[in-house]
């Protein structure tokens, strides 16, 4: 499978989006890195729909991102209202990987696509630490 041919099918974690005013540039389209916002913000949904209470460094199960990569298949303009899926797609001794894809409102094709890996972290400790099992129990390997 491509980054191009992910579809919503392929996502279990979903949040709803509205475009913003000053996300758009001056090219009348959503600015590449508004997208990155969009994906950061739905993360910590998704961890909080996993029981977490939040993303924060007070939680002795907590995270850090490691590196990501995007790739924008489509432009948006504003308004628009955006549908953010998350996967979890690898899971490592002290890492895994989500797979992410913002999609346009009933549009099948996703505008971009990233894959984030991300570190399981104790802050207090300052080092990763073991993925927990909230994290494991829900990954589905999907080759990409």
């Amino acid at each position: 499978m491509e980054w191009k041919d992910l579809r919503r099918k392929d996502f279990d974690f979903w949040t709803k989006m509205q475009t913003r005013w000053r996300d758009m540039d001056s090219l009348g389209h959503i600015n590449h890195a508004a997208y990155l916002t969009y994906m950061e913000s739905s993360r910590v949904d998704v961890y909080y729909q996993l029981g977490y209470d939040g993303i924060r460094k007070e939680e002795k199960e907590s995270t850090i991102l490691g590196s990501m990569k995007i790739i924008y298949h489509s432009q948006s303009s504003h308004p628009s209202e955006l549908e953010i899926g998350h996967r979890v797609s690898r899971v490592g001794e002290k890492s895994f990987d989500f797979i992410a894809a913002i999609f346009q409102e009933e549009i099948e094709l996703p505008i971009c696509t990233a894959l984030f890996k991300m570190v399981a972290f104790n802050y207090e400790n300052n080092k990763a630490i073991p993925v927990p099992g909230k994290i494991k129990n829900i990954c589905r390997p999907i080759a990409l």
